[in-house]
Protein backbone atom coordinates (compact mmCIF):
# COMPACT_ATOMS: atom_id res chain seq x y z
CA UNK A 1 0.00 0.00 0.00
CA UNK A 2 1.38 3.98 -0.79
CA UNK A 3 2.47 5.05 2.94
CA UNK A 4 0.07 8.26 2.09
CA UNK A 5 -2.93 6.01 2.47
CA UNK A 6 -2.59 6.24 5.98
CA UNK A 7 -2.57 10.24 6.24
CA UNK A 8 -5.66 12.77 5.77
CA UNK A 9 -4.00 15.26 3.14
CA UNK A 10 -5.34 18.87 3.41
CA UNK A 11 -4.16 21.29 0.57
CA UNK A 12 -3.33 24.93 1.26
CA UNK A 13 -2.67 25.07 4.30
CA UNK A 14 -0.16 25.71 7.66
CA UNK A 15 -0.33 24.58 11.49
CA UNK A 16 1.68 26.70 13.56
CA UNK A 17 3.97 23.81 15.72
CA UNK A 18 6.42 24.12 18.50
CA UNK A 19 7.94 21.14 17.88
CA UNK A 20 9.03 20.24 14.67
CA UNK A 21 11.97 18.55 12.24
CA UNK A 22 13.29 19.80 9.07
CA UNK A 23 14.35 18.22 6.04
CA UNK A 24 14.61 18.60 2.52
CA UNK A 25 13.32 15.56 0.20
CA UNK A 26 11.86 15.56 -3.36
CA UNK A 27 8.56 14.50 -2.81
CA UNK A 28 5.84 14.08 -0.15
CA UNK A 29 6.36 9.91 0.17
CA UNK A 30 10.34 11.07 1.57
CA UNK A 31 8.33 13.50 3.68
CA UNK A 32 6.15 10.36 5.18
CA UNK A 33 8.92 8.26 5.58
CA UNK A 34 11.08 11.11 7.38
CA UNK A 35 7.70 11.03 9.45
CA UNK A 36 7.75 7.58 10.29
CA UNK A 37 11.33 7.76 11.70
CA UNK A 38 11.13 10.31 13.69
CA UNK A 39 12.89 10.02 17.07
CA UNK A 40 12.92 13.30 18.73
CA UNK A 41 8.88 13.02 19.16
CA UNK A 42 6.29 11.24 18.03
CA UNK A 43 5.12 12.27 14.38
CA UNK A 44 1.57 13.17 13.97
CA UNK A 45 1.81 15.05 10.60
CA UNK A 46 4.30 16.76 8.63
CA UNK A 47 4.40 19.51 5.89
CA UNK A 48 5.56 19.90 2.44
CA UNK A 49 6.15 23.05 0.27
CA UNK A 50 6.17 22.30 -3.33
CA UNK A 51 8.32 25.02 -4.63
CA UNK A 52 11.23 24.71 -1.73
CA UNK A 53 10.75 20.60 -1.65
CA UNK A 54 11.07 21.16 2.21
CA UNK A 55 9.49 18.83 4.68
CA UNK A 56 8.41 19.40 8.10
CA UNK A 57 8.11 16.64 10.76
CA UNK A 58 5.02 17.87 13.17
CA UNK A 59 4.59 16.71 16.81
CA UNK A 60 1.10 18.16 17.25
CA UNK A 61 -1.53 17.56 14.15
CA UNK A 62 -4.71 20.58 12.98
CA UNK A 63 -6.66 18.77 16.03
CA UNK A 64 -4.26 20.19 19.02
CA UNK A 65 -3.11 23.59 17.32
CA UNK A 66 -4.16 26.35 14.92
CA UNK A 67 -4.39 26.02 11.25
CA UNK A 68 -4.43 29.04 8.86
CA UNK A 69 -3.66 29.01 5.19
CA UNK A 70 -1.00 28.79 3.15
CA UNK A 71 -1.09 27.99 -0.74
CA UNK A 72 1.98 26.22 -1.63
CA UNK A 73 1.71 24.10 1.86
CA UNK A 74 0.17 20.57 1.82
CA UNK A 75 -0.36 18.84 5.42
CA UNK A 76 -0.60 15.26 6.21
CA UNK A 77 -2.18 14.02 9.45
CA UNK A 78 -1.45 10.38 10.55
CA UNK A 79 -5.49 9.18 10.74
CA UNK A 80 -4.56 7.48 13.92
CA UNK A 81 -4.17 10.17 15.77
CA UNK A 82 -7.41 11.64 14.12
CA UNK A 83 -9.39 8.94 15.58
CA UNK A 84 -11.45 9.36 18.33
CA UNK A 85 -13.15 6.07 18.57
CA UNK A 86 -11.64 2.78 18.92
CA UNK A 87 -11.06 -0.05 16.54
CA UNK A 88 -11.39 -3.64 17.96
CA UNK A 89 -10.43 -4.02 21.73
CA UNK A 90 -8.35 -0.35 20.49
CA UNK A 91 -4.96 -1.42 20.58
CA UNK A 92 -3.78 1.54 17.89
CA UNK A 93 -6.38 3.43 19.88
CA UNK A 94 -4.20 7.00 19.89
CA UNK A 95 -7.10 9.83 20.89
CA UNK A 96 -6.73 11.71 23.44
CA UNK A 97 -9.34 10.55 26.44
CA UNK A 98 -7.78 11.04 29.84
CA UNK A 99 -10.39 9.87 32.21
CA UNK A 100 -11.60 6.95 32.89
CA UNK A 101 -15.55 5.10 32.78
CA UNK A 102 -16.35 6.55 36.57
CA UNK A 103 -14.44 10.41 35.59
CA UNK A 104 -10.86 10.01 37.09
CA UNK A 105 -8.45 11.57 35.74
CA UNK A 106 -5.36 9.54 34.48
CA UNK A 107 -1.98 9.47 35.82
CA UNK A 108 0.99 9.73 32.97
CA UNK A 109 2.32 7.06 32.03
CA UNK A 110 5.81 8.00 33.24
CA UNK A 111 5.25 9.03 36.82
CA UNK A 112 5.21 6.78 39.59
CA UNK A 113 3.21 7.85 42.08
CA UNK A 114 0.15 7.32 43.34
CA UNK A 115 0.98 3.85 41.22
CA UNK A 116 3.87 2.29 40.27
CA UNK A 117 3.56 1.15 36.47
CA UNK A 118 4.16 -1.79 34.72
CA UNK A 119 3.91 -0.28 31.58
CA UNK A 120 6.16 2.82 30.80
CA UNK A 121 7.11 4.30 27.49
CA UNK A 122 10.72 3.05 28.19
CA UNK A 123 9.90 -0.44 28.24
CA UNK A 124 6.72 0.06 25.77
CA UNK A 125 8.08 2.79 22.95
CA UNK A 126 5.58 1.65 20.23
CA UNK A 127 2.54 1.47 22.46
CA UNK A 128 1.47 5.15 22.68
CA UNK A 129 1.96 6.15 26.00
CA UNK A 130 1.98 9.39 25.94
CA UNK A 131 0.79 12.29 28.72
CA UNK A 132 -2.04 10.56 30.43
CA UNK A 133 -4.10 9.33 27.51
CA UNK A 134 -6.02 5.95 27.46
CA UNK A 135 -4.19 3.07 25.60
CA UNK A 136 -3.93 -0.42 25.69
CA UNK A 137 -0.36 -1.57 25.87
CA UNK A 138 -0.92 -5.20 26.81
CA UNK A 139 -4.10 -6.31 24.58
CA UNK A 140 -6.69 -6.07 27.27
CA UNK A 141 -10.19 -7.58 26.04
CA UNK A 142 -12.00 -4.93 27.43
CA UNK A 143 -10.37 -1.99 25.78
CA UNK A 144 -8.09 0.77 26.83
CA UNK A 145 -7.14 1.98 30.29
CA UNK A 146 -4.96 3.89 32.42
CA UNK A 147 -3.38 4.15 36.18
CA UNK A 148 -5.69 6.47 38.23
CA UNK A 149 -4.69 9.41 39.88
CA UNK A 150 -6.84 7.58 42.58
CA UNK A 151 -4.66 6.38 45.28
CA UNK A 152 -7.29 3.51 45.98
CA UNK A 153 -7.85 2.60 42.38
CA UNK A 154 -5.03 1.33 40.05
CA UNK A 155 -6.18 1.40 36.83
CA UNK A 156 -9.36 1.76 35.79
CA UNK A 157 -10.70 1.21 32.25
CA UNK A 158 -12.11 4.15 29.71
CA UNK A 159 -15.11 4.69 28.05
CA UNK A 160 -13.81 5.03 24.50
CA UNK A 161 -16.64 4.81 21.67
CA UNK A 162 -16.81 1.94 19.26
CA UNK A 163 -15.87 3.39 15.75
CA UNK A 164 -18.39 3.05 13.47
CA UNK A 165 -16.37 3.23 10.18
CA UNK A 166 -16.80 -0.61 9.19
CA UNK A 167 -20.74 0.39 9.46
CA UNK A 168 -22.77 2.29 7.26
CA UNK A 169 -25.32 4.75 7.40
CA UNK A 170 -27.85 4.73 5.12
CA UNK A 171 -27.69 3.33 1.83
CA UNK A 172 -23.76 3.68 2.24
CA UNK A 173 -23.33 6.99 0.52
CA UNK A 174 -20.98 8.76 2.67
CA UNK A 175 -19.17 5.24 4.18
CA UNK A 176 -15.68 5.43 4.47
CA UNK A 177 -14.19 2.57 5.78
CA UNK A 178 -11.72 0.04 4.48
CA UNK A 179 -13.70 -2.96 3.66
CA UNK A 180 -12.07 -4.26 0.25
CA UNK A 181 -13.99 -7.46 -0.59
CA UNK A 182 -16.86 -8.21 -2.36
CA UNK A 183 -20.21 -10.05 -0.57
CA UNK A 184 -18.73 -13.68 -2.11
CA UNK A 185 -15.69 -12.67 -0.92
CA UNK A 186 -13.22 -11.40 -4.37
CA UNK A 187 -11.43 -8.69 -4.01
CA UNK A 188 -11.66 -4.96 -5.32
CA UNK A 189 -10.55 -3.59 -8.28
CA UNK A 190 -8.94 -0.15 -7.71
CA UNK A 191 -10.84 2.82 -8.35
CA UNK A 192 -7.63 4.64 -10.25
CA UNK A 193 -7.00 1.34 -12.14
CA UNK A 194 -8.59 0.18 -15.64
CA UNK A 195 -7.99 -3.27 -15.41
CA UNK A 196 -9.34 -5.78 -15.72
CA UNK A 197 -12.32 -3.62 -15.65
CA UNK A 198 -12.69 -0.36 -18.06
CA UNK A 199 -15.17 2.24 -16.55
CA UNK A 200 -15.77 5.94 -15.72
CA UNK A 201 -15.55 6.24 -11.65
CA UNK A 202 -12.51 8.14 -11.23
CA UNK A 203 -11.54 10.91 -8.69
CA UNK A 204 -11.95 13.12 -11.53
CA UNK A 205 -15.57 12.45 -12.34
CA UNK A 206 -16.14 11.63 -8.69
CA UNK A 207 -14.30 14.20 -6.73
CA UNK A 208 -16.63 14.02 -3.86
CA UNK A 209 -16.94 10.34 -3.19
CA UNK A 210 -13.52 9.39 -1.88
CA UNK A 211 -12.98 6.70 -4.13
CA UNK A 212 -9.30 5.82 -3.29
CA UNK A 213 -7.63 2.83 -3.11
CA UNK A 214 -9.92 -0.68 -3.83
CA UNK A 215 -12.16 -0.03 -0.64
CA UNK A 216 -16.05 -0.42 -1.66
CA UNK A 217 -17.85 2.75 -2.14
CA UNK A 218 -21.42 4.19 -3.52
CA UNK A 219 -20.49 7.19 -5.18
CA UNK A 220 -23.82 6.76 -7.62
CA UNK A 221 -26.53 6.09 -5.39
CA UNK A 222 -26.65 2.03 -5.40
CA UNK A 223 -28.75 0.00 -2.71
CA UNK A 224 -25.17 -0.18 -0.87
CA UNK A 225 -21.46 0.19 -1.33
CA UNK A 226 -19.71 -1.87 -4.02
CA UNK A 227 -16.79 -2.17 -5.90
CA UNK A 228 -15.67 -3.17 -9.59
CA UNK A 229 -14.04 -7.10 -8.83
CA UNK A 230 -10.23 -8.01 -9.71
CA UNK A 231 -12.18 -11.09 -11.39
CA UNK A 232 -12.15 -11.20 -15.07
CA UNK A 233 -15.59 -13.00 -14.33
CA UNK A 234 -17.85 -10.57 -12.82
CA UNK A 235 -17.41 -6.63 -13.41
CA UNK A 236 -18.76 -5.42 -10.39
CA UNK A 237 -20.73 -6.88 -6.90
CA UNK A 238 -22.00 -5.46 -3.63
CA UNK A 239 -20.21 -5.43 -0.48
CA UNK A 240 -20.94 -7.13 2.82
CA UNK A 241 -21.22 -4.15 5.02
CA UNK A 242 -23.72 -3.86 8.40
CA UNK A 243 -25.55 -0.93 8.35
CA UNK A 244 -24.50 0.98 11.62
CA UNK A 245 -26.80 0.26 15.18
CA UNK A 246 -28.03 3.47 15.08
CA UNK A 247 -29.54 5.90 12.61
CA UNK A 248 -27.87 9.17 11.66
CA UNK A 249 -29.07 12.59 13.58
CA UNK A 250 -30.96 14.53 11.47
CA UNK A 251 -31.21 18.25 11.47
CA UNK A 252 -34.82 19.17 11.80
CA UNK A 253 -37.86 17.19 10.44
CA UNK A 254 -36.88 17.16 6.89
CA UNK A 255 -38.48 20.44 4.35
CA UNK A 256 -42.25 21.27 4.28
CA UNK A 257 -41.69 22.94 1.17
CA UNK A 258 -39.83 22.58 -2.13
CA UNK A 259 -36.29 23.62 -2.14
CA UNK A 260 -33.74 22.88 -4.76
CA UNK A 261 -34.78 18.95 -6.20
CA UNK A 262 -36.77 18.72 -3.31
CA UNK A 263 -34.60 15.73 -2.35
CA UNK A 264 -35.54 16.88 1.46
CA UNK A 265 -38.90 17.59 1.80
CA UNK A 266 -40.21 15.54 4.11
CA UNK A 267 -44.01 17.35 3.82
CA UNK A 268 -47.51 15.23 3.69
CA UNK A 269 -48.99 15.94 -0.47
CA UNK A 270 -49.65 12.46 -1.83
CA UNK A 271 -51.25 13.98 -5.00
CA UNK A 272 -49.69 14.31 -8.34
CA UNK A 273 -49.64 17.43 -10.33
CA UNK A 274 -52.28 16.28 -12.89
CA UNK A 275 -54.54 15.00 -9.87
CA UNK A 276 -53.60 11.16 -9.61
CA UNK A 277 -53.17 9.71 -6.07
CA UNK A 278 -50.14 8.38 -4.90
CA UNK A 279 -49.51 4.80 -4.68
CA UNK A 280 -48.17 3.88 -0.97
CA UNK A 281 -44.60 2.89 -1.08
CA UNK A 282 -44.46 -0.17 0.63
CA UNK A 283 -46.96 -1.77 -1.70
CA UNK A 284 -46.16 -3.13 -5.23
CA UNK A 285 -50.02 -2.44 -6.41
CA UNK A 286 -50.62 -1.35 -9.25
CA UNK A 287 -46.87 -0.59 -10.05
CA UNK A 288 -43.50 -2.57 -9.10
CA UNK A 289 -40.98 -1.04 -8.17
CA UNK A 290 -37.45 -1.18 -6.18
CA UNK A 291 -38.05 1.86 -3.70
CA UNK A 292 -38.88 0.20 -0.92
CA UNK A 293 -38.78 1.54 2.56
CA UNK A 294 -36.64 -0.93 4.72
CA UNK A 295 -34.10 -0.29 1.57
CA UNK A 296 -33.97 3.02 1.80
CA UNK A 297 -34.27 4.18 5.41
CA UNK A 298 -33.08 7.69 4.54
CA UNK A 299 -35.22 8.87 1.86
CA UNK A 300 -38.57 9.31 3.86
CA UNK A 301 -40.29 7.35 1.61
CA UNK A 302 -43.14 7.21 4.35
CA UNK A 303 -46.63 6.06 3.79
CA UNK A 304 -47.55 7.59 0.31
CA UNK A 305 -45.93 10.79 0.13
CA UNK A 306 -44.61 12.50 -2.62
CA UNK A 307 -40.67 12.01 -2.43
CA UNK A 308 -36.95 12.59 -4.86
CA UNK A 309 -35.36 9.51 -3.45
CA UNK A 310 -33.35 9.15 -6.65
CA UNK A 311 -32.57 12.94 -7.64
CA UNK A 312 -35.08 13.80 -9.88
CA UNK A 313 -36.01 17.21 -11.01
CA UNK A 314 -38.38 17.59 -8.65
CA UNK A 315 -40.72 15.03 -5.73
CA UNK A 316 -42.53 12.54 -7.57
CA UNK A 317 -44.49 9.26 -6.86
CA UNK A 318 -46.44 6.47 -8.21
CA UNK A 319 -49.77 6.66 -8.71
CA UNK A 320 -52.65 4.69 -7.98
CA UNK A 321 -53.74 4.81 -11.76
CA UNK A 322 -52.34 1.46 -13.25
CA UNK A 323 -52.16 3.59 -16.75
CA UNK A 324 -49.82 6.38 -15.20
CA UNK A 325 -46.93 4.74 -13.88
CA UNK A 326 -45.54 7.84 -12.39
CA UNK A 327 -45.82 11.53 -12.24
CA UNK A 328 -44.46 14.59 -10.58
CA UNK A 329 -45.89 16.53 -7.69
CA UNK A 330 -46.70 20.21 -6.82
CA UNK A 331 -45.01 21.01 -3.96
CA UNK A 332 -45.43 24.86 -2.98
CA UNK A 333 -42.07 26.53 -2.89
CA UNK A 334 -40.50 27.87 -0.18
CA UNK A 335 -41.69 31.08 -0.28
CA UNK A 336 -38.18 32.33 -2.17
CA UNK A 337 -36.22 32.04 1.31
CA UNK A 338 -34.30 29.45 -0.39
CA UNK A 339 -33.15 28.32 -3.37
CA UNK A 340 -31.54 24.94 -4.55
CA UNK A 341 -29.29 24.41 -7.16
CA UNK A 342 -29.16 21.55 -9.41
CA UNK A 343 -26.42 18.94 -9.12
CA UNK A 344 -24.93 20.82 -5.76
CA UNK A 345 -24.60 19.24 -2.48
CA UNK A 346 -27.10 18.49 -0.02
CA UNK A 347 -26.88 21.97 1.61
CA UNK A 348 -28.94 24.60 -0.37
CA UNK A 349 -27.81 27.94 -1.06
CA UNK A 350 -29.93 30.41 0.30
CA UNK A 351 -30.53 34.15 -0.75
CA UNK A 352 -29.92 36.61 1.59
CA UNK A 353 -32.91 37.68 4.18
CA UNK A 354 -32.16 40.18 6.25
CA UNK A 355 -27.88 41.29 6.13
CA UNK A 356 -26.37 41.27 3.09
CA UNK A 357 -23.65 43.13 4.68
CA UNK A 358 -21.37 43.38 7.55
CA UNK A 359 -19.87 45.58 9.82
CA UNK A 360 -16.47 45.57 11.66
CA UNK A 361 -14.66 42.20 11.00
CA UNK A 362 -18.42 40.76 10.39
CA UNK A 363 -18.10 39.02 13.92
CA UNK A 364 -21.68 39.53 14.84
CA UNK A 365 -22.94 39.08 11.13
CA UNK A 366 -26.07 36.85 11.17
CA UNK A 367 -26.92 36.91 7.99
CA UNK A 368 -27.70 33.34 5.29
CA UNK A 369 -25.15 34.57 2.46
CA UNK A 370 -23.28 31.45 1.88
CA UNK A 371 -21.55 31.98 -1.68
CA UNK A 372 -17.78 32.91 -1.43
CA UNK A 373 -16.14 35.69 -3.46
CA UNK A 374 -15.14 33.53 -6.06
CA UNK A 375 -18.95 31.86 -6.45
CA UNK A 376 -17.81 28.65 -4.29
CA UNK A 377 -20.44 27.00 -1.91
CA UNK A 378 -20.15 26.81 1.94
CA UNK A 379 -19.55 23.32 3.36
CA UNK A 380 -21.86 23.59 6.38
CA UNK A 381 -20.16 24.16 9.55
CA UNK A 382 -20.86 20.83 11.12
CA UNK A 383 -20.04 18.86 8.41
CA UNK A 384 -16.54 17.21 8.04
CA UNK A 385 -16.60 16.08 4.61
CA UNK A 386 -15.00 17.65 2.21
CA UNK A 387 -12.58 19.75 4.47
CA UNK A 388 -12.62 18.20 8.01
CA UNK A 389 -11.94 21.09 10.76
CA UNK A 390 -12.28 22.03 14.27
CA UNK A 391 -14.92 25.72 13.63
CA UNK A 392 -17.89 23.14 15.04
CA UNK A 393 -21.00 24.81 16.68
CA UNK A 394 -20.14 23.02 19.93
CA UNK A 395 -16.44 24.37 20.08
CA UNK A 396 -17.51 28.19 18.83
CA UNK A 397 -21.56 28.52 20.85
CA UNK A 398 -21.74 32.06 20.36
CA UNK A 399 -20.64 32.52 16.51
CA UNK A 400 -23.80 30.72 15.52
CA UNK A 401 -22.51 28.43 13.06
CA UNK A 402 -25.78 27.51 11.54
CA UNK A 403 -26.20 25.31 8.08
CA UNK A 404 -23.53 27.03 6.05
CA UNK A 405 -24.13 30.64 6.50
CA UNK A 406 -20.96 32.99 6.26
CA UNK A 407 -19.41 33.66 10.17
CA UNK A 408 -16.58 34.91 11.27
CA UNK A 409 -15.73 32.69 14.31
CA UNK A 410 -12.55 33.41 14.89
CA UNK A 411 -11.93 37.02 14.58
CA UNK A 412 -10.97 36.72 10.93
CA UNK A 413 -10.82 39.98 8.42
CA UNK A 414 -14.45 39.69 7.11
CA UNK A 415 -16.94 36.55 7.49
CA UNK A 416 -15.81 33.45 5.64
CA UNK A 417 -16.50 29.33 5.06
CA UNK A 418 -15.07 26.26 4.26
CA UNK A 419 -15.92 25.63 0.72
CA UNK A 420 -17.57 22.30 -1.02
CA UNK A 421 -14.59 22.53 -3.30
CA UNK A 422 -12.29 19.55 -2.29
CA UNK A 423 -9.17 21.80 -3.64
CA UNK A 424 -10.39 24.75 -1.80
CA UNK A 425 -10.48 24.39 1.92
CA UNK A 426 -12.05 27.95 2.47
CA UNK A 427 -12.70 31.44 1.35
CA UNK A 428 -13.89 35.11 2.49
CA UNK A 429 -17.55 35.41 1.51
CA UNK A 430 -19.47 37.15 -1.62
CA UNK A 431 -20.63 40.79 1.63
CA UNK A 432 -19.55 44.01 1.57
CA UNK A 433 -18.88 46.01 4.45
CA UNK A 434 -21.89 48.02 5.19
CA UNK A 435 -21.91 51.39 4.74
CA UNK A 436 -23.82 53.32 7.45
CA UNK A 437 -20.64 55.61 8.77
CA UNK A 438 -21.70 54.82 12.66
CA UNK A 439 -18.90 53.91 15.06
CA UNK A 440 -17.86 50.64 15.12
Amino acid sequence: ADILDDYLRTDGVWILTRNKQFYQTNNEKECAEKCEAERNFTCRAFLFTRKKLQCLTLAENAKMTVMFASTDAVLYEKRIYLLQCKRGIGKDYRGTEARTQRGIPCQKWAEKIPHKPNYTPEKHPNAGLEENYCRNPDGDESGPWCYTTDPAIRYDYCDIPECEEQCMQCNGEDYHGEVSRTESGLECQRWDAQEPHMHGFTLKHYPGKDLKMNYCRNPDGELRPWCFTTSLNKRWEYCNITRCPTRPSVSGLGSQCLSGKGEDYRGSIAITESGNACQHWNTQFPHKHGWIPDRYPCKGLEKNYCRNPDGEKKPWCYTINSSVRWEYCTIPPCDGTEQGIAGMNDVPIHVPLTEECYRGKGQSYRGTTSITASGKKCQAWNSMFPHRHEKTPDRFPDADLRDNYCRNPDGDNSPWCFTTDPSTLWEYCNLKRCDDHTQE
